[in-house]
Order: structure tokens, then C-alpha cells, then sequence
């Protein structure tokens, strides 16, 4: 008896081995071989991972940490900040725009010269600028890579060249950089700054006292491989390969792409493939769903009881109608995938006000939240008092 268990125990072991491999192997022919060693696609609306290759292993991530320094930037700066540029900056490696100690820029001019053509110099000016040292600017941005939602982030210097400050090491992980990234084109009160100044093809600006020119050149070339591309930013060390992260808008949908150790020196151009085959995957695959369309089709829907509440029934508790949220937010799906939608409301009593968030509708792929709404009384309700009382009593009387 105990061997016929064992066989058997055996037999299914071996199925759900040979079926995890097999979904695994099924995802990554839909995608096709990627030469990137962690790779991400996002739903840049939702937020939701629709592939992923080692999505969550941490990594080096080189100059694609220019996003973060270029949104605080924005967010913390104002355009016509004057940034003095110190000794330290000058003395950052290649590649470089060769800025020199003393000098003073437009903080505007600046960025393009951080987004555009990658300079580390200008990095290191601007995080000087904004928090008085690279060390302080580092705090910032592991403090907002938090709020964010990044959940494996730690930035060491501004410009992403490898750094190792104790025990931690300069990285992220592409689902982390995909969440940084998202943040920019879709949350930030500065998206509009960010896209315009990641969108420029060239740029020219010069120092203040104008002694220097320069011109700056946009070297993201997934612009010209594919329609609809909203942003991106490169990146490359010795440590981290070449790296990319890249936006890309089709009609409704919106994809983050996201490769990291897409190859080194001798194959520059593995990132574009791998983007490319990422980008191509999520638009054959999915398509866009409309979750204000999505409710529980129920009665519970529609109203909440609320008890120690004022009615013209006398009774001790009264129905109130509510609503759920307005949005906007569309979820990208594969046809064959289900959403569940979970209603959830809260024990209320009275006094309660019109507008106050009485529970909440849930989105749920498989095991994994995607979304969430909340749930407004429709009508405020008064508590039960001595002058409710003795109207309920006197109607009863007279009636």
C-alpha cells in the first residue's frame, strides 16, 4: 500500500513539474529568445507585469538611474535654477559634457544634457544642486524610489556608475525600473516636463556668461524602430551591460519595456531586439479592458445599511444607496484571462456623511490585485436622538 502511495506521489510530482516548465517554456516562445538577463513588460496604466525574465533579481542598471535623478529634478528644481558646477563634477568619467569647475547652467539645460546624451558630469552638477551633495541626493532617491513602489532599489550615485557604499551595491531590478518609469509618464505632476525633454531629438544651450556652446543629440534609436514610442533612456558599465527602458503608446494601450544585461561591448544592439520582441508581444497578445465597466453585477451594488441611522420607518437602521469611484484606468488582458471583481463594505454606523467611503470593489487576476475603487455613500444619515424618537412616537400615535 505504502509503495502504490509513493508511485503515485511520484506520478503527480512529476506532472506539475513537467507543467510548470511547460508554461514557463509556452511564455517564453510567445516572446522568443532574449539575450537580456532580467527583462520586464508593463501595463504602464495598471502597473501590471505582463512578462517578465528574472523581473525581481537585483541587478546593476547603469545610466537608466538617470530617470530618477531627471523626475526629481523637475519635481524639486524649477527650470531656471542656476546650478554651479564644483570640482567633483568636472571629475566624473566619460562619458561627459565636459562641464568646468566654476561655471553656472540653467538647471533646464542641464537635463537635456542628462536625458539626451547621458552625461555624468551633468548628473552629479545637478544632484549638488538639489541636495548639496551626491550622498544627500542619494537619500532622496531611495526615499522616493520607496513611495514609488520599489521594493528592491538601492541608488548610490546620480548617474548610475557602479558603486558599492557598506554592504550595498548601486542597483535595481527591472520591475522596480518599469514602476520608475511608469511613475514618470503617468503619476508625476512633472510627466508633461519629462516626456518633452526625453522626446527632443537635439538640443543646443550654452553657459551663462555664453563662452561655450553646445549641442546636445538624443541617442535613443528605439525612436526609429518602432511607431508610437512616448520616451526611453539607455545605459551601459562594464558591470551592468547594456540596459534600456522605453515607453511605448499604441491607440489605448501603453507598454514599459524594461532589458538589463542585453549584451556587452560587440552586440550594442541586443537591447533594440530585446525591446522590440517585448513590445511586439504585449500588442499581439493583449488588449484593453475598461474597469469602470467592470462591477459586480448585484444587488449589494447598489446600497449599504447603516445602522443607528434616521429613517421615517422607526426602525433602528436605514438603507443607503452608495456608488463606486469613477476611473478611467483600463487593465491590459489576454482574451483568455478572467478579472475577478471582489465587493467589499464596511460595518457603518451613524452619523455618516454624503461622500464618506463606506467599502471598496477589488480587480483580481488569478492571485494578484490589479486595481481597486472605492465605494461613496450616496446620502448623509443622521444618528437616532430624543427630538427622532418623539416624531416616530407621535406619528405612531396620531396614525
Amino acid at each position: 500500500m505504502k509503495k502504490m502511495m509513493k508511485k503515485r506521489f511520484f506520478v503527480i510530482l512529476c506532472f506539475l513539474v513537467l507543467f510548470f516548465f511547460a508554461s514557463i517554456r509556452s511564455r517564453a516562445e510567445e516572446v522568443g529568445e532574449l539575450h537580456a538577463l532580467s527583462a520586464v513588460l508593463m501595463d504602464a496604466e495598471s502597473g501590471r507585469i505582463l512578462y517578465e525574465k528574472n523581473g525581481n533579481e537585483f541587478r546593476a542598471n547603469a545610466s537608466t538611474t538617470k530617470i530618477l535623478t531627471c523626475i526629481l529634478a523637475l519635481e524639486m528644481g524649477e527650470a531656471k535654477d542656476l546650478v554651479e558646477v564644483s570640482e567633483y563634477a568636472q571629475s566624473m568619467p566619460d562619458v561627459q559634457l565636459n562641464i568646468k569647475e566654476g561655471e553656472t547652467y540653467y538647471l533646464q539645460d542641464l537635463l537635456y544634457s542628462l536625458m539626451l546624451e547621458s552625461h555624468n558630469d551633468t548628473a552629479v552638477a545637478i544632484a549638488e544642486h538639489l541636495a548639496g551633495s551626491c550622498e544627500n541626493f542619494s537619500k532622496i532617491m531611495n526615499k522616493k524610489a520607496k513611495e514609488i513602489g520599489c521594493e528592491n532599489t538601492y541608488f548610490i550615485t546620480p548617474n548610475g556608475l557602479d558603486a558599492v557604499l557598506g554592504e550595498n551595491t548601486h542597483g535595481t531590478t527591472a520591475a522596480d525600473l518599469g514602476r520608475l518609469m511608469r511613475y514618470c509618464i503617468y503619476d508625476s505632476p512633472k510627466k508633461e516636463e519629462f516626456l518633452r525633454i526625453t522626446q527632443a531629438r537635439e538640443y543646443c544651450f550654452t553657459d551663462m556668461e555664453g563662452k561655450r556652446k553646445f549641442s546636445c543629440h538624443n541617442h535613443n534609436s528605439f525612436f526609429n524602430l518602432m511607431e508610437g514610442v512616448l520616451t526611453g533612456k539607455t545605459g551601459f558599465t562594464n558591470k551592468a551591460g547594456y540596459c534600456y527602458v522605453g515607453a511605448l503608446k499604441e491607440g489605448e494601450r501603453t507598454y514599459i519595456a524594461v532589458v538589463l544585461g542585453s549584451g556587452w561591448p560587440g552586440n550594442k544592439n541586443y537591447k533594440w531586439q530585446d525591446c522590440q520582441k517585448l513590445m511586439k508581444y504585449g500588442m499581439e497578445n493583449y488588449q484593453r479592458y475598461d474597469l469602470g465597466k467592470i462591477t459586480p453585477a448585484t444587488k449589494e451594488m447598489e446600497s449599504i445599511v447603516v445602522e443607528g441611522g434616521q429613517n421615517q420607518k422607526g426602525e433602528y437602521q436605514t438603507t443607503v444607496p452608495m456608488e463606486a469611484e469613477k476611473t478611467e484606468m483600463g487593465i491590459l488582458m489576454k482574451e483568455e484571462e478572467g478579472i475577478r471583481v471582489k465587493l467589499e463594505k464596511e460595518k457603518v454606523k451613524a452619523p455618516v456623511s454624503k461622500g464618506e467611503v463606506v467599502g471598496k470593489i477589488t480587480y483580481w487576476i488569478e492571485n494578484t490585485k490589479i486595481a481597486e475603487r472605492k465605494l461613496y455613500l450616496k446620502e448623509k444619515v443622521e444618528e437616532i436622538n430624543y427630538r427622532w424618537c418623539l416624531s416616530i412616537l407621535m406619528k405612531r400615535i396620531f396614525s
